[in-house]
């Protein structure tokens, strides 16, 4: 009787041991919830996903991707169907972040408001820029461990803002890398180029790498493009140099990141300068 006691009892033991374990999840993340931040998901093959209600593109292994921009809400939903059919739910709570502020008066009207030919110009570069990042390839590019694209002291960061004579300006989504004038610029991550452009109204030399799945990086200000459009780039290659053109105070390298429209921090996904 006492065995039998004895051996309820670690049964008991045992099952309660189990239940204190965190059960392994179907589903992995990787990445930082934050406003700007990119997360690389994983699910099991066959999986589907949406975030928010949107369908999320998911390759035939499980891999998919998203971000959030410089002012998203505090909240998202991500579901995964998994392939035996129940749905794996998870909120996400997205923190908020405090961004640097200038404001500026006394500015001259010309220096704060295009022309209404630039206003032109400005609209048609804006919407190639739009139509290569609308690119949503197989490619899973994006999974690598981004590197920096060019070295320096970080000269400007993201989401920062100007307000040029009480007008708020759009803010800065990329960060800045101060450098010479033809410093090289490698690429962060493998991808194909989407769109190289010598000369755009604010942004210069123009570079836009497309990483899969609606991950791009753009490179922006550059005197000199060494890759054309549709040509394979693999990570740490030669792509452009760094330059001042466009509507630049000094020679840098403005790195960008989108996942589709929504504007994502390049600096969350490499280590810290040198």
């Amino acid at each position: 009787m006492k065995l039998g006691i004895a051996l309820l009892l670690s049964l008991f033991a045992v099952i309660a041991q189990a239940a204190d374990e965190p059960l392994s999840s179907p589903v992995t993340l990787q990445g930082k919830l934050i406003q700007g931040g990119m997360i690389v998901g994983k699910a099991p093959a066959g999986s589907t996903a949406k975030l928010d209600g949107k369908k999320l593109h998911v390759s035939p292994k499980g891999d998919f991707v998203f971000g959030f921009d410089r002012d998203h809400g505090g909240l998202s939903k991500l579901d995964v169907v998994l392939p035996a059919g129940p749905v794996w739910h998870k909120n996400l709570n997205i923190e908020k972040r405090e961004y640097d502020i200038q404001r500026i008066d006394g500015l001259p009207p010309s220096k704060v408001t295009p022309n209404e030919k630039a206003l032109k110009r400005i609209s048609a570069e804006g919407a190639m820029a739009s139509k290569a990042r609308r690119t949503d390839d197989e490619r899973l590019d994006f999974t690598q461990a981004f590197i920096w694209p060019a070295k320096g002291p970080i000269s400007g960061v993201y989401g920062s803002q100007r307000v040029l004579n009480g007008e708020a300006r759009r803010p800065h989504y990329g960060v800045d890398v101060a450098a010479p004038t033809g410093s090289p610029v490698v690429a962060p991550a493998a991808g194909i180029v989407t769109m190289a452009h010598p000369d755009m109204y604010f942004s210069g030399g123009t570079l836009i790498l497309d990483h899969g799945h609606g991950i791009s990086s753009s490179f922006l200000h550059l005197s000199k493009i060494l890759v054309k459009v549709g040509q394979r780039v693999e990570q740490g290659d030669l792509i452009a140099k760094v330059g001042a053109t466009g509507r630049a105070t000094g020679p840098h390298l403005d790195w960008r990141m989108n996942w589709f429209t929504q504007r994502i921090d390049p600096q969350l996904l490499v280590p810290e300068q040198p």
